[in-house]
């Protein structure tokens, strides 16, 4: 099948109702809990305005980035619901957070200073979610030290205390008993705050495989990430997986191809001869791109006419070579399904994910820039 490329013969297809449908898929199963959509890190490789246009299509109340950058992004694009901002950000930054509108996390008392500071210069209390470190051991306050943190934040003429929240570090393997012992720390938490008179009116602590596997941790509202573009958070979690789509298929087409002789292999190194005459398809697309290089050895493979091809060598920067044997059928032009489905066949980022040791996050985000997306 002939595929139609504007410029190079490599793309990413971006299917926006994927997650539409996922951002719906989700909240319905979280209500009432709310639905905010993680689409930090270019919407895990996804596009983020466009994702963040979908998920809000799809239901999604706000949005959550990492960086400053990330959220002025998609407030220059025309987005107005809200951005939350993950960590705590440096100091200086604090005017262009409340600038754009963005909800800041506050960790320490100088962060939230230079927020509210920059809230009370514009004439307004800024809301900020307060992140409570219960056992992931990445960033947030201590919890013996949030009520202290709090009560700065409550009585700060520029801040306002909208969220509190948390981050489980073993969400995806759902009997874990750090789970139960970072839910029992943060409830202590929220406890405290009450007690003294303090209600943050949003508190949250499920990540995707929360949102999923843990009703009872749904709380206000959920953060979910991996879940909206059809992926599995995790094993542990893998089944309740079934109603998600996959939203990224990475494509390309043939460029070339060559018959080897048996004996022969190709690529750096020669290191996979075959062992009959063999048609090699080569394909513009390599480990630049975000094609790791060391998935030539795992037995995988792309898709050519519906059927798996195995690589026949070394994945190189630009381009890489499949092995397809003694079909000769095969042609320069004909689509190539690195990540995706092609007639009844299907390759995912977490079969890529679990060749290699690793998770479908770092095989989604690591599609490089220079991999055209386009948005269906």
């Amino acid at each position: 099948m002939s595929v139609d490329f504007s410029s190079r013969w490599a793309r990413a297809e971006i299917d926006s109702s994927a997650i539409t449908h996922n951002a719906a898929t989700l909240r319905a199963l979280v209500a009432p809990s709310r639905v905010w959509a993680v689409v930090k890190a270019n919407g895990y490789g996804h596009g983020s305005v466009e994702v963040a246009q979908a998920a809000l299509a799809g239901g999604a109340d706000g949005l959550c980035v990492a960086l400053v950058d990330e959220g002025v992004v998609l407030r220059r694009a025309g987005i107005t619901a809200p951005v939350l901002l993950l960590s705590e950000q440096p100091h200086d930054q604090a005017p262009l957070i409340v600038g754009y509108g963005l909800t800041p996390t506050v960790t320490t008392t100088m962060g939230a200073a230079a927020i509210g500071s920059a809230g009370a210069q514009q004439g307004r209390a800024v809301p900020v979610h307060l992140k409570v470190d219960t056992g992931m051991h990445r960033v947030g306050v201590s919890p013996r030290e949030a009520l202290h943190l709090a009560r700065y934040i409550d009585s700060h003429e520029g801040l306002d205390l909208e969220g509190l929240y948390t981050h489980f570090a073993v969400a995806d393997d759902p009997e874990h008993p750090a789970n139960a012992a970072q839910a029992g720390l943060f409830d202590d938490v929220v406890s405290a705050l009450r007690a003294d008179g303090i209600s943050p009116r949003i508190v949250h602590a499920a990540n995707s495989a929360a949102a999923l596997a843990a009703p009872a941790r749904r709380l206000d509202m959920v953060r979910v990430g991996i879940a909206l573009y059809g992926l599995q958070p995790g094993p542990g979690v893998a089944h309740l997986c079934a109603d998600l789509r996959p939203a990224m298929r990475l494509v390309a087409r043939v460029s070339a191809v060559r018959w080897i002789e048996e004996g022969e292999a190709v690529s750096y190194g020669l290191r996979r001869p075959v062992d009959k005459r063999s048609l090699i398809a080569t394909v513009p697309i390599g480990y630049a791109d975000g094609v790791p290089r060391s998935l030539w050895s795992t037995g995988a493979g792309a898709l050519v006419g519906g059927v798996a091809r195995p690589f026949a060598g070394t994945i190189t920067m630009d381009q890489l070579m499949l092995d397809c044997g003694d079909d000769s059928s095969v042609a320069p032009g004909d689509e190539v399904v690195l990540i995706g489905s092609q007639g009844t066949e299907r390759i995912t980022a977490d079969d890529w994910a679990r060749a290699l040791g690793t998770i479908g996050y770092e095989i989604v985000c690591g599609i490089a820039p220079r991999i055209a997306r386009r948005h269906l």
